[in-house]
């Protein structure tokens, strides 16, 4: 009998494991991107490794921001090997959860940098199980997932202008579901329980609306401005520094019925280079298609007020503005 319930178990797991990877989207676009400069946060491993190694292998120059440098280097050479050299692969330190790290990157890519066509704000972390606070007084799941590549993003506006058509991505999530509310006077749960997942689903909200309000600043630039859901992807987000038995679990759901990082990096890969998405700005993309979000997420009010908590939390400068 237990052997009849356990095939039986087999069969729908790995039916719905088939069942989830056909029907996810792929980018199917031959463009490629000689001549183009590339920036993808997060690069090191996952999702953000996928598509650093797409994107060089249609001949893009790739700066693949990393805080761990070491495991990047390793990474970068393991990319150049695999597409035979066809693009230029560099890596350079960030930490989006540190201000001053953002700041850093940011400032040596203006100076040593003529262009920029993509970025792609692809890092990310599962909030700990506790409220924690980083040095610049920022809870760490917002400071790395929202706070980092919204003070990236701007001061990088302005070499994306100078180097349009040009496309900004960044990685969201359906965990914004989750959310039903969101207080921009208490962005870091200064007053607002907190929870990882609550931590988690509210930066990747946070990813949508600063999306929505970058488009509408950017509109007639040619610079446009997306999120995306990777889907259920079998990452080590999963399983990095402290986590809670919910994300464990989790992360042992999605390798047993979740995609891999090279199928989870297409949605990204298709709205940084296909054709179709030329000129598409403000949208939420899922499986490669334009998708629907929360009425939370669609509110242009409470993106236009995140904006300007976040240029105060992070302590935005005249000269780092370029809208």
């Amino acid at each position: 009998m237990w052997t009849e319930i356990g095939a039986a178990v087999v069969v729908v797991v790995v039916a719905i494991r088939l069942l989830y990877r056909w029907q996810s989207g792929r980018c199917y676009s031959l463009a490629t991107l000689h001549g183009k400069t590339v920036i993808v946060t997060g690069a090191s491993a996952g999702i953000g490794k996928e598509t650093a190694r797409d994107l060089a292998s249609r001949g893009a120059r790739v700066i693949m921001a990393c805080r761990n440098m070491e495991k990047a280097q390793k990474v970068a050479t393991e990319i150049r090997v695999s597409t035979n050299y066809a693009g230029d692969v560099e890596v350079r330190q960030l930490d989006t959860s540190c201000l001053a790290s953002v700041r850093a990157f940011a400032n040596r890519i203006l100076k040593e940098e003529k262009q920029l066509h993509i970025l792609i704000n692809n890092a990310g972390i599962v909030g700990p199980p506790t409220r924690e606070m980083t040095e610049d007084g920022l809870e760490v799941t917002m400071a790395t997932n929202h706070y980092g590549h919204f003070l990236l993003t701007n001061m990088l506006l302005g070499l994306l202008k100078k180097s349009a058509p040009s496309r900004i991505i960044t990685l969201s999530s359906d965990s914004h579901d989750y959310v039903n509310k969101l207080n921009p006077d208490s962005l870091n749960f200064e007053r607002d329980y907190y929870s990882s997942m609550t931590a988690y689903g509210q930066s990747k909200l946070c990813n949508i609306l600063f999306t929505l309000e970058l488009s509408q600043k950017l509109e007639g630039t040619g610079v446009t401005a997306n999120s995306v859901h990777p889907g259920w992807v079998d990452t080590e987000i999963f399983y990095k520094g402290k986590i809670t038995w919910f994300m464990w679990v989790c992360g042992r759901i999605f390798i047993l019925i979740g995609k891999d990082a090279r199928l989870g990096a297409q949605p990204t890969i298709h709205v940084a280079v296909s054709d179709e998405v030329e000129g598409v700005t403000g949208k939420y993309f899922v499986d490669c298609k334009v998708t629907k979000t929360t009425e939370l997420a669609q509110s242009k009010k409470l993106a236009r007020q995140l904006w300007e908590a976040s240029e105060v939390d992070v302590r935005l400068q005249p000269e780092e503005k370029h809208y």
